[in-house]
């Protein structure tokens, strides 16, 4: 070919190719010449494919007639009826001419397809000239629609053009040939457009041949190139080149521009691009690709360009399945020259093509992607090869792993930019897919990597969102939609579109599970009217295994569940949603105070799989109680001691406690306000606050249970039994001890406060305290928790968290600032 022109070199010719969609019926016919006549182009050179469904059907005629399958007679039938409809629809009374064309046509068409049924067999010569009728026949028809509009225009049968050979490579195009020939056929017409048929030419001999599948798209590029087009747009029922593939990632974007190399990339591993060997004229003379939407003709689309656009740095990602690893693995391999020359060419013999290869520096194996159906062959071909050395062991396998998929991660804006393997494989670990096998060239263009088909729907959506191509979509589940979990769900709702717009986060709330009943959306709970919808899903119990199965959907690449009920039995299953992967956030206490078995088999499952275990909320409610814990010992600081109120309830009453009022009575204000639980005992007897002091030992690696702590409870012994309502009727009997208590600590000018302590040594203790009134748990608010820190860095001067340590609103907000910080493990940008 010539070389590449400069823009003003170019001619005043655009180019365009309409694909089988786009001239479906007679409609889509129409809109197609609507699109042509309303676009400015000097001149249009237009390549059109057969109306959709044709081609395959022309080739199943071909068949059954070889076959002397009668029913051929009736398919062809049924084919010139459509065709027939087609022009009638499209022309109306000015159709006659077409009927004439297309009667003749077909008829011609039926002599073929007897003598293919008198041969009984489908000569190559028949196929090809049978197969390529379809772009005949609808060029014809647009060609006559757009003369029935006054409009300018020529037909071309690109036959008369074109001649090619075959190479295996594939079609080659005679371009010197081609382009005389071609400039002869366009001295003679002046018409603005001029329609050509795709996917048709002839070979050297003369002979009818086609360009082969994907043809029609090589045709536009073909007479792109001939034309000197200024641009060729490539008109189908897609946008543009999408960053995945849209049935695999639902949240896959529009890619507004990209390089010729980027694309051949992309195709090839399957992506609804443009085939790689269509760009070849255009990349020849560097003319620019439009890949656009006839169903959105003002839609952009993508450009396809020489350019290198670096940002983003990835533009897609892409997996191509039905994949298999052969692996040959031997100690005699390593140091042996010519070892990978004697692997490759084995399989080059038997035609086995190799779509990526990858070597470890040891040398002590070898191992190639194939195509599954090419397995079998690809390692018997190696076994003989390599016969005598597996005899003698020098190579000890042939291998071969089914049902791998190789997942591509592609752009031009890789090179040279630090981190770009690292974030893949991030991602691919936070998504809990293994890597079998890696690739990357030293264009640093592709990343690539073998998967097992299973996890290559997670694999692609956790790779997608990793590179901010889309939001990164995590799956979450919520048990326990009471007053902390509604208003969790309540505050996801109102940031959710905030957080996605901002930061590329869609908390995808998918399952809420209550003690009987769950509600559950694949797509996402509609979180406006959750509420009413949970509490008229049916009462069928509860199995938490199949919800967690559910909120852990292998199209998704990220799950999360949020336990936000007091169970113990819900706790139970925490170290296997750890194992398997689940990430657990929690405010439920029995986890991180229950038995130390327990802790430690939940503490070694998110060790093992890498998911997270986050419980912030389950000692100080929306307070950093424990972060700020973990930061003390991470940057190496030593604990001397804790001590807290950790229970705003116990604030409240002895913040308000004075003596003014009796203790009781404060006791029944706080439980009508909502403070205490349903139960005060489980405020007043202390175990409640031993638990979170449990939890913070445990932080510290003391091995304590809920048992080892001294509680100092402030319900009486005779009152610990029986129901909330006979405690509220004798509440009363609490009054002289605790008038007895404030009276001693006035006495001394101190204050009563209910203190939990931890020392280094794991000594723990839970009470009430007189404490002076200069201490900072003296002056906390009505309902705050309060924490102090004695440390060696804090140790003449204790490290302070106080704040709001009870509600609904306060629990949830903390457990919430929990899931967003597991989002940006995952890779969100929060």
């Amino acid at each position: 070919m010539s070389e590449a022109l400069s823009p003003v070199q170019r001619s005043q010719f655009v180019a365009h190719k309409f694909g089988g969609s786009s001239l479906a019926n007679a409609e889509r016919i129409r809109d197609v010449a609507r699109i042509l006549c309303a676009r400015t182009d000097p001149r249009q050179i237009v390549v059109v494919s057969a109306m959709q469904g044709v081609t395959d059907a022309l080739i199943q005629l071909v068949n059954a007639a070889a076959q002397r399958d009668q029913a051929w007679r009736s398919a062809l039938e049924g084919l010139k009826q459509k065709h027939l409809v087609c022009a009638e629809t499209l022309l109306g009374q000015s159709a006659e001419s077409a009927r004439q064309f297309l009667y003749a046509e077909f008829a011609d068409l039926h002599d073929v397809l007897h003598a293919a049924a008198l041969l009984g067999t489908p000569a190559k010569e028949a196929m090809d000239l049978v197969q390529g009728l379809g772009e005949v026949w609808s060029s014809f028809l647009l060609t006559e629609y757009l003369k029935s509009q006054n409009e300018s225009v020529a037909r071309l049968d690109a036959r008369d053009v074109l001649l090619v050979r075959a190479e295996e490579m594939g079609v080659m195009v005679e371009w010197p040939k081609s382009q005389a020939r071609f400039d002869a056929w366009l001295a003679d017409t002046s018409a603005r457009r001029i329609i050509v048929t795709g996917f048709v030419a002839r070979d050297l001999q003369a002979r009818a041949t086609t360009l082969g599948r994907n043809g029609s798209d090589y045709s536009g590029a073909i007479f792109g190139a001939l034309t000197r087009a200024q641009e060729i747009h490539i008109w189908t029922d897609v946008i543009g080149v999408l960053s995945a593939d849209p049935r695999l990632v639902p949240e896959a974007v529009l890619v507004p521009e990209m390089s010729y190399h980027e694309a051949c990339e992309l195709a090839y591993f399957g992506a609804k691009v443009i085939h790689p060997q269509t760009m070849a004229p255009a990349i020849d003379q560097q003319i620019p690709i439009i890949i656009r939407s006839t169903f959105e003709p003002n839609h952009p689309g993508t450009r396809i360009t020489a350019g290198r656009s670096m940002n983003p740095p990835v533009k897609g990602v892409a997996a191509a399945s039905g994949m298999a690893i052969l692996n040959v693995e031997g100690a005699g391999m390593i140091g042996v020259p010519g070892t990978a020359e004697r692997v490759f060419g084995a399989l080059r013999e038997a035609g086995v093509s190799v779509v990526m290869i990858s070597q470890g520096s040891s040398e002590h194996s070898i191992c190639a992607v194939v195509r599954e159906s090419d397995a079998d062959t690809a390692q018997r071909a190696i076994a003989e090869e390599f016969l005598r050395e597996l005899d003698r062991g020098a190579i000890q396998a042939v291998n071969v792993m089914r049902d791998i998929s190789v997942l591509a991660v592609v752009g031009d804006g890789m090179a040279g930019l630090p981190g770009t393997a690292a974030r893949m494989f991030d991602h691919l670990g936070s998504g809990r897919v293994n890597v079998r096998a890696i690739a990357q060239g030293a264009s640093e263009r592709n990343i690539s990597v073998a998967i097992d088909t299973a996890d290559v729907h997670r694999a692609l959506r956790a790779v997608h969102a990793g590179f901010y191509l889309s939001a990164q979509t995590i799956s979450v589940g919520i048990v326990g939609p009471g007053n902390v979990g509604a208003a969790l769900v309540n505050q996801i709702a109102a940031a959710s579109e905030s957080l996605k717009q901002r930061t590329g986060l869609d908390l995808r709330v998918r399952a809420i599970a209550g003690s009987n009943r769950v509600l559950k959306s694949d797509l996402g709970l509609d979180l406006s009217a959750w509420q009413k919808a949970y509490t008229e899903a049916p009462r069928d119990g509860v199995d938490l295994d199949a919800f967690a199965d559910y909120v852990h959907s292998s199209h998704l690449p990220h799950a999360v569940i949020v336990d936000c009920s007091a169970s113990n039995s819900v706790a139970e299953h925490y170290s296997k949603w750890l194992a398997a992967g689940i990430h657990v956030i929690t405010p439920n206490k029995n986890a991180g105070s229950g038995p130390l078995s327990r802790y430690q088999a939940i503490m070694q499952g998110a060790k093992n799989s890498g998911a997270r275990f986050r419980y912030e909320a389950t000692v100080g409610a929306g307070l950093p109680v424990v972060s700020t814990l973990r930061d003390l010992l991470d940057t190496g600081d030593d604990i001397e001691s804790i001590e807290g109120m950790f229970s705003g309830t116990l604030a409240f009453l002895f913040n308000r406690f004075d003596g003014s009022a009796p203790f009781s009575e404060l006791v029944k204000e706080a439980r009508a306000l909502g403070y205490t639980e349903p139960d005060p005992r489980d405020d007043l007897d202390g175990k409640d606050v031993a638990r979170k002091l449990v939890i913070l030992a445990r932080e510290l690696g003391l091995k304590l249970e809920l048992g080892d702590v001294d509680v100092g409870s402030l319900v009486p012994k005779p009152l610990a039994a029986g129901s909330a309502d006979d405690f509220m009727a004798k509440v009363s009997e609490l009054d002289a001890d605790m008038t007895a208590r404030l009276a001693a600590a006035r006495a001394e000018d101190k204050v009563l406060r209910f203190v939990a302590k931890l020392d280094k040594s794991g000594k723990a203790s839970v009470g009430l305290t007189a404490l002076p009134r200069t201490h900072a748990f003296a002056n906390a608010q009505l309902t705050d928790n309060v924490v102090q820190y004695r440390t060696r860095r804090y140790s003449k001067n204790p490290l302070v968290v106080q704040g709001p340590g009870a509600g609904p609103e306060v629990t949830a907000a903390g457990v919430f600032a929990d899931l967003l910080r597991v989002a940006s493990y995952l890779g969100a940008r929060v």
